[in-house]
């Protein structure tokens, strides 16, 4: 397929999941339903990690669901995490998001070049699978 292509198919999906992302937001907010990433993403059929990556509609729900959220009582303080442990949480999730971020730099890069070696083929006339 070529890049162009490749592309033009990769924005139409991309707002066809926005489009299905904001229909799940205005149903469930008209339905006076919870508006949670977990019910965006169900309701839509996409998922809850793509909805994170938008900042327009991560701003979104989380507005909805703060303005559906009662304020409750802080827990107890035995409840809450103490410092050391958030900052141990806190550098173990940066260290995997680092590691995710080099495996997709190397996905990238592995796709670029089968994509290439396709390309090639093709052009070639070599378009019989092996």
């Amino acid at each position: 397929m070529p890049p162009e292509a490749l592309a033009a198919a990769t924005a139409r999906r991309h707002e066809l999941t926005r489009a299905k992302a904001i229909q799940a937001l205005r149903e469930l907010d008209r339905a006076g339903a919870p508006v949670t990433f977990a019910s965006v993403a169900a309701t839509a059929g996409i998922s809850r990690s793509w909805l994170y990556t938008q900042p327009d509609l991560r701003g979104q729900i989380q507005e909805l669901r703060a303005a559906a959220a009662p304020p409750g009582p802080a827990p107890p303080a035995r409840q809450r995490a103490s410092d050391p442990s958030l900052r141990a949480r806190l550098t173990v999730a940066l260290d995997r998001n680092r590691q995710l971020a080099e495996e997709n730099t190397r996905l990238r890069q592995l796709a670029r070049a089968l994509g290439d070696q396709l390309s090639a083929r093709l052009q070639s006339g070599n378009d019989q699978p092996r």
